[in-house]
């Protein structure tokens, strides 16, 4: 049999479970996770090598209606990831509610691209079994699916199969990865998405949206230095408003301190390293509106 090697999007409206998706198929936590929407922001690569395949699978913001700034950035990071797919899974929540103008509009962008779409139902978890006859038959006129197929990324039901499903539509290809690398993301870019993690589990709705993680230092020296290895990370955290400040810090420092106490412990599971963190807070007004702001920010035209 052929080797087959491509590119799979993973794409839809915010909050139907793509990164956990991801981090499933790749069976180690890559993506981000919370309960608010646009968590991810940008595109995420997670490599999966196999003897007859590789596949690349490409995390996307959601899509969603964006007038400018940031969000605008990340539904088009989400349109540029399906143009460039070999293959584009289209992930929907399994349940009874009707499609709303705004999944159209989310589907209308994937088939524009004329790409190979498989129609994935997650959370099928939350349902009874004879509840997905009538979620498919909803959907399956509105495009001419490549595959149906229902899961449960969050709980792995039904998950195993999906890869198989996925490779038959790659490109007949060698791999275009080394077997041993399982994403592009540098160490210090993937702990900077884990202290954002923890500030969207950790605050409400004003903070999230307005804040991003620079990375100032990432001292990896006595890291090899035998089982008790050390990495020093500085990091900066960008807001908007002194109001959002106060927010982060919290009284006394206590929600500063919690945020990087949550974060340091996924960061030593990520780098399998003792981690000395220290974290700031810093006001960048309109960052989140500015070229020059998410430029510093590390959201650029790339």
């Amino acid at each position: 049999m052929a080797h087959r090697a491509g590119f799979a999007a993973i794409v839809g409206r915010p909050n139907v479970g793509k990164s956990t998706l991801l981090n499933r198929l790749l069976g180690q936590k890559l993506a981000i996770i919370s309960n608010k929407p646009q968590t991810t922001r940008g595109k995420i690569l997670g490599v999966v090598t196999r003897p007859d395949s590789q596949i690349a699978l490409v995390d996307t913001p959601g899509l969603h209606t964006a007038k400018g700034g940031l969000n605008a950035r990340m539904v088009q990071a989400a349109l540029q990831t399906i143009a460039d797919a070999d293959v584009v899974l289209f992930l929907i929540e399994a349940g009874p509610a009707a499609i709303d103008a705004a999944t159209r509009k989310a589907l209308e962008q994937v088939v524009a691209a004329h790409k190979p779409t498989l129609l994935v139902i997650n959370k099928i978890d939350i349902l009874p079994r004879k509840a997905l006859l009538p979620i498919i038959a909803r959907w399956k006129d509105l495009h001419q699916w490549t595959d149906v197929y229902p899961l449960s990324a969050l709980k792995g039901e039904n998950v195993d199969g999906l890869l198989n499903v996925v490779a038959k539509y790659l490109p007949e290809a060698e791999a275009m990865f080394p077997a041993e690398q399982w994403t592009d993301k540098q160490e210090r870019d993937l702990c900077s998405e884990l202290i954002r993690e923890q500030i969207l589990r950790q605050t409400g709705q004003e903070v999230p949206y307005s804040t991003a993680v620079l990375i100032e230092e990432f001292d990896e020296t006595q890291r090899k230095t035998g089982p008790k290895g050390l990495v020093r990370i500085t990091a900066t955290i960008l807001v908007e408003r002194d109001s959002q400040k106060a927010i982060l810090i919290g009284k006394g420092g206590s929600k500063l301190k919690e945020i990087g106490m949550k974060s340091r412990l996924e960061m030593e599971r990520l780098l399998s390293a003792k981690v000395f963190l220290t974290t700031h807070v810093r006001v960048e007004p309109g960052w989140t509106k500015s070229a020059k702001g998410m430029q510093r920010a590390g959201y650029d035209e790339r």
